[in-house]
């Protein structure tokens, strides 16, 4: 179980995401938020099977209500993403936020974790790297989502060269409540989170086809080649050092 299921999801997850370019509108919109679900599971799941119950405990607590607690803030008072407005496309709300937001905080915020915990073993370098990992996911998720019309900002300036309708401050905003994310993550969950196993591996692996398949998808599929550029730099800063580290070949020793 703790093996197989995470490569499931996982399986099942890429092959909705692959079909999302080439559909379009209600159908769209449905396989947002089945991609949303599978990766709550995944994430959810793998915390559990392979942590155990405090570690998937903290996860939910911070990310899952972390995560609608700010979402409900900043639709009703505009701190700190600005003031936007959710559509009615992605299925029920609470307090004017989708349900299925909150999870995709959580679905993102683990296998973010998990690549800061394999880059660094300083708790402050780990939480800082996990936010960053996190934040700059949304220069992917935000225009892609816009563009859909499922969200969109009432004062979307001064928005990043070449990606319009988002203001910049909303990237602020997610910098900031990913590090307090991460940083309650890392307080709860306990020293099972900070180290990794073998079976972390899946979720590497989704850590990266979600950074390549984002620029791919922005660039040829959905005509929105300026966030692929500003993800693909940004974001890459991030998931191309895991790659690095995951890397077979052996390294050139130092002279």
């Amino acid at each position: 179980m703790t093996r197989v299921l995470p490569w499931a999801l996982l399986g099942v997850l890429i092959l909705t995401q692959i079909c999302y370019p080439l559909t379009s509108d209600g159908l769209r919109a449905a396989l947002t938020v089945t991609t949303v679900v599978l990766g709550y599971l995944l994430s959810v799941s793998h915390a559990l099977l392979t942590r155990g119950l405090r570690v998937a405990g903290a996860l939910i607590a911070t990310a899952t209500l972390g995560g609608f607690a700010v979402e409900a803030i900043g639709v009703a008072t505009g701190f700190p993403f600005g003031t936007y407005d959710y559509s009615g496309q992605l299925g029920p709300k609470l307090l004017g936020v989708p349900l299925i937001i909150p999870l995709a905080w959580t679905w993102m915020a683990w296998p973010a974790w998990l690549a800061a915990v394999h880059l660094t073993r300083s708790r402050v370098a780990r939480i800082a790297l996990a936010a960053a990992g996190l934040a700059t996911w949304d220069l992917f998720l935000d225009p892609q989502m816009v563009a859909e019309g499922y969200w969109s900002w009432r004062s979307p300036t001064p928005a990043l060269p070449g990606v319009e309708g988002i203001p910049i401050g909303n990237y602020l905003g997610w910098l900031g409540f990913a590090l307090l994310l991460m940083a309650a993550l890392a307080a709860a969950a306990g020293p099972r989170a900070a180290v990794t196993t073998d079976g972390d591996r899946p979720m590497f692996a989704l850590w990266i086809w979600t950074y390549a398949s984002s620029v791919l998808a922005h660039a040829v599929f959905l005509g929105l080649p300026a966030s692929a550029l500003w993800g693909g730099v940004l974001m890459g800063a991030v998931v191309i050092p895991l790659i690095v580290r995951l890397s077979p070949y052996p390294r050139p020793a130092r002279s």
